[in-house]
């Protein structure tokens, strides 16, 4: 079941490269990217992912998450999502984050949390606004 809002972020792509070819002889793009925004409506956090393409507009990539607060806190998380273009001419992924951390502090609530998101980044200018839920 889909909980509360837990974040709302926003970013902007920071890099792109190729990794390779897929065994259709496609290219298989890497995005890297950059956010920010609260968690839990209160604690300020940045954040930093890496996706790839596995197929089509499937995808998988792996993040990290810092508080800003000089805590040192630090969260990985592992994603996975499917793409595909708006009528606006973006690209809108849906999908889920599995988070893992050893964090005791304000950050331990999202260790072996699923968190269902949503994310549209703008292909113009490469910035992004991303929603995550708590999947109950």
């Amino acid at each position: 079941m889909l909980g509360e809002l837990i974040y709302e972020g926003k970013g902007k792509t920071t890099g792109n490269r190729i990794l390779g070819l897929d065994e259709d002889g496609g290219p298989t793009p890497e995005v890297s990217m950059s956010g920010e925004g609260p968690i839990k409506g209160t604690i300020q956090i940045t954040d930093m992912w890496t996706y790839w393409t596995v197929t089509g507009q499937r995808g998988q990539g792996r993040g990290i998450i810092m508080s800003k607060d000089g805590s040192n806190e630090v969260v990985t998380a592992v994603s996975q999502g499917i793409g595909k273009m708006s009528e606006s001419g973006n690209m809108r992924y849906v999908g889920a984050n599995f988070y893992s951390t050893i964090s005791t502090g304000k950050l331990a609530f999202l260790n072996n949390l699923v968190g269902i998101f949503e994310s549209v980044i703008d292909n113009n200018s490469g910035n992004y606004t991303v929603k995550v839920w708590e999947w109950k």
